[in-house]
């Protein structure tokens, strides 16, 4: 038995050292709480990547760098080769020829329901593009901007300057055959390259702009000189409405893509990036972004 000063001292010595290492059990098991907290998300989709916007970090991957069909989000890149342009103006006028209407009909594609003759700026157009995913807006602005004597020409020029554009930004497993995603099977990238090539068009101010509007109405100028009001264009992103934050970026869907989504969105000035290919569904689609999202933002805490 330990009697007397000396063994009370004793006893309180050993009494400080059990609360002390209480105390450091106590705080580690608080300071491995969020970690824990933060559990990977299942998504339907076959593959999915977000990424930290304001460095490119990983956040998340499934088969991130599995070739896919991308269907419309083709047209993130076609968006991001016409903004590139040198002395671009946007306020340049361009009259829509018969060829984007037939093409529409014959790939049985999806639309801005560009009038044939009518007179539509570039913006506008772009506006078409992204919002509505119209093909035809695609055709429009492939044909005006490649270069060749032949509207066949100035589309694989046009594509050709989609290729470069994914060489430049480093990417091993994109390629483009078409302006819009309706392409001969050799229009293909991955969750990882789409997120790529989407920051990077997100790093152009108009883009912004364009990809987090809801809706827009276009007023065009018709054949006879007068004004055509367009029946508004909705965007097809349904996370601009469900998501708190988001500021983009494109649909996309097709018999081989199934169903797509490249998402971005900002909360408490992180931006978290990314994107899923090939869900069953336009609910499972976003099910799958919002997941992502949510995981992204609590990664980075």
């Amino acid at each position: 038995m330990i009697t007397g000063i000396k063994g009370t001292r004793r006893i309180r010595r050993a009494g400080a050292v059990a609360l002390t290492s209480g105390a450091l059990v106590a705080a580690g098991a608080l300071t491995a709480t969020p970690a824990q907290a933060v559990t990977t998300p299942s998504i339907i989709a076959k593959g999915g990547y977000v990424m930290n916007n304001a460095n490119g970090s990983t956040l998340y991957t499934k088969s991130a760098d599995y070739r896919r069909s991308t269907g419309s989000t083709t047209k993130i890149m076609t968006a991001k080769v016409v903004l590139a342009q040198p002395n671009l103006n946007l306020d340049t006028k361009v009259t829509i020829p018969k060829g984007a209407s037939d093409y529409i009909v014959a790939k049985g594609a999806s639309s801005a329901h560009l009038i044939v003759g009518d007179k539509v700026t570039v913006r506008q157009l772009l506006y078409g593009l992204m919002l509505p995913s119209g093909c035809d807006a695609a055709y429009v602005l492939a044909d005006k901007f490649g270069s060749g004597t032949t509207h066949d020409a100035r589309v694989k020029s046009f594509i050709g300057k989609m290729n470069s554009a994914a060489t430049s930004l480093g990417l091993k497993n994109t390629h483009f055959d078409s302006f819009d995603g309706i392409g001969s099977g050799a229009n293909y990238s991955t969750p990882r390259d789409l997120t790529k090539i989407a920051s990077s068009a997100m790093k152009n101010s108009t883009f912004r702009t364009i990809v987090k509007t809801k809706s827009y109405t276009a007023k065009t100028v018709t054949k006879t000189g007068g004004t055509r009001t367009m029946t508004p264009w909705t965007n097809t992103n349904g996370l601009l409405s469900s998501y708190s934050g988001t500021i983009g970026v494109k649909t996309g869907s097709g018999p081989e893509a199934k169903y797509c989504l490249v998402f971005a969105a900002t909360r408490n000035g992180k931006t978290v990036i990314g994107t899923v290919l090939a869900s069953t569904s336009i609910p499972n689609r976003e099910a799958d972004a919002k997941k992502l999202l949510s995981y992204g933002f609590a990664k980075l805490g």
